[in-house]
């Protein structure tokens, strides 16, 4: 673009998503110490909007200083000691880190792989607990690298009947589909600051069940992380507030915004915007002669995984998105890399003028590229479907979409 400021850019990858004005505002906030009176009340807010939006009662509910991969790290870490039978199952590429994880803990590791894009079997985990002594599931509720959302209600009941924990990666779905932590029995949850929370990154929340505290109290040996011990960081987030490090004082003053923004929507309200976007954004996708990832039954609606199509230089489309409409959406990882296009629809991203804005530039830029596609349909057929969807018109943080 030539003359005066540019369009900002429109994030449509597996994240970090666009941050709405109002938190990015608040990171200018004065500076205060993280010991403050003041700011203490701010994480005391943060604790109790995270628990709304984990749908739980939990004590320790809290947000970690770091990014969703420390989230990861912090609840394997203070869960598992050295000899520790885990189990670990993997249906893509944070599944596989769930792995490398658990295994430099000390695990003692049984891995249960799907294909990609499939979920798990639940009667499959069943046979892998039944041998007896996991003290641990490990599961990603929805795998970003391939666009699929695992159920774990299941898994729960399974896990705790074979006297194991489940922890569950809501990395992608905390704010953007169901995570309902005390009904469905997870026991430690995490999540990443910069997706469907609509936050930068840097901070990782996170919630532990009252089974899972007392685990963590029970070691046998002192956490192997100091700075991730949850035994010492429940106490600068409790009512002790023992000095433990020096909080990212400005990410936590933008999270409470941000989770202020989740509850004046409502939870309810978010889930279905993001599932009525990724609706039209599917029905859009197909209508080009674009085939999907993953089947509609288990797909993520934060993320849509799509095929690239044969003749098609993925990555080719990918930088064509960036450079003529200033859309960033994500390329394959793993056993995926130039084999899909990943589009994320995530916090205030989710909304009908990005999906329609997406489509139309999605097809100028496959034309370049001689794929041949009904001009004008994805933008058509994703209009019907907010046309029939239930629920009337969809809202975003007051205004329609």
């Amino acid at each position: 673009m030539t003359g005066g400021k540019e369009r900002e850019k429109l994030l449509m990858g597996p994240g970090p998503s666009n941050v709405h004005p109002r938190v990015l505002a608040s990171l200018a906030s004065p500076m205060i110490g993280h010991l403050d009176p003041d700011f203490l009340e701010v994480m005391n807010e943060v604790r109790d909007l995270l628990r709304l939006v984990f749908q739980t009662e939990n004590r320790l509910t809290l947000a970690m200083s770091g990014t969703g991969s420390a989230g990861m790290e912090t609840c394997l870490v203070n869960l598992i000691e050295p000899g520790d039978r885990v189990l670990v199952a993997v249906e893509g590429y944070f599944g596989e880190r769930m792995v490398e994880m658990a295994s430099r803990c000390g695990a003692d590791l049984t891995v249960l792989r799907v294909p990609w894009g499939e979920v798990l079997d639940p009667a499959a985990v069943e046979t892998a607990l039944r041998r007896g002594g996991h003290r641990l599931l490990a599961v990603v509720h929805g795998e970003t690298s391939a666009g699929v959302l695992q159920p774990v209600e299941e898994l729960a009941a399974i896990a705790h009947r074979h006297g194991a924990l489940l922890v569950v990666d809501a990395a992608a779905t905390l704010g953007g589909v169901p995570v309902l932590v005390d009904e469905w029995g997870i026991d430690a949850c995490y999540s990443g600051s910069q997706k469907c929370l609509g936050c930068p990154p840097g901070l990782a929340p996170l919630s532990f069940s009252e089974a899972a505290s007392r685990r963590l109290a029970e070691r046998r040996e002192p956490v192997r992380s100091w700075y991730l011990d949850l035994s010492l960081l429940q106490s600068y987030w409790g009512r002790d507030r023992f000095y433990h490090h020096t909080a990212p004082v400005s990410m936590l003053f933008a999270l409470r915004e941000a989770l202020r923004m989740v509850a004046e929507e409502g939870l309810e309200e978010r889930f279905r915007r993001h599932r009525e976007n990724a609706r039209a954004l599917a029905a859009g996708l197909e209508a080009m002669g674009l085939e999907l990832f993953v089947p509609e039954t288990h797909r993520l609606a934060t993320l849509t995984a799509v095929r690239v199509p044969a003749g098609v230089d993925g990555e080719v489309v990918r930088l064509g998105m960036m450079r003529e409409h200033r859309i960033d959406m994500g390329a394959g990882l793993g056993e995926l890399k130039g084999r899909v296009w990943r589009i994320g629809l995530m916090g205030m991203g989710a909304s009908r003028r990005n999906v329609l804005f997406f489509l139309k530039s999605l097809e100028e830029v496959l034309r370049r590229q001689g794929f041949e596609l009904p001009e004008g349909d994805g933008v058509r057929r994703a209009d019907e479907a907010y046309a029939t969807a239930p629920g009337g018109r969809l809202r975003v943080e007051g205004q329609t979409s």
